[in-house]
């Protein structure tokens, strides 16, 4: 069944609300660490209402930031040319940080 984007919001608040009563923390607590205003916090839990840099910053207060990186994964390619496509792109990535790094040390 899919969710209107107001149910994924309030969700995501709610996700939000029981994560910082794990760490036990406040509303007013939590946007301290955020360094968001309580208001904007107390709407982010209540409503799902933050902008995407609040949304980030709660995540790093909240210590799952790397959650957000995954996102909006790349989509599954469509065909082997594509996938082909991808891999040498991804290798080209890998060899131009390894000379990166090497260069560094």
């Amino acid at each position: 069944m899919f969710e209107t984007p107001l149910e994924l919001a309030q969700a995501i608040g709610a996700h939000i609300r029981v994560r910082r009563l794990g760490f036990g923390w406040g509303q007013a607590e939590a946007a301290d660490r955020a360094g968001v205003s309580y208001r904007t916090w107390r709407r982010m839990e209540t409503e799902g209402k933050a902008s995407i840099d609040d949304l980030v910053r709660a995540a790093i207060a909240l210590r799952c930031e790397q959650d957000l990186k995954t996102l909006f994964p790349e989509p599954a390619a469509t065909s082997m040319d594509a996938l082909l496509e991808r891999q040498q792109r991804e290798s080209g990535n890998m060899s131009k940080r390894a000379r990166s790094v090497r260069r560094s040390t």
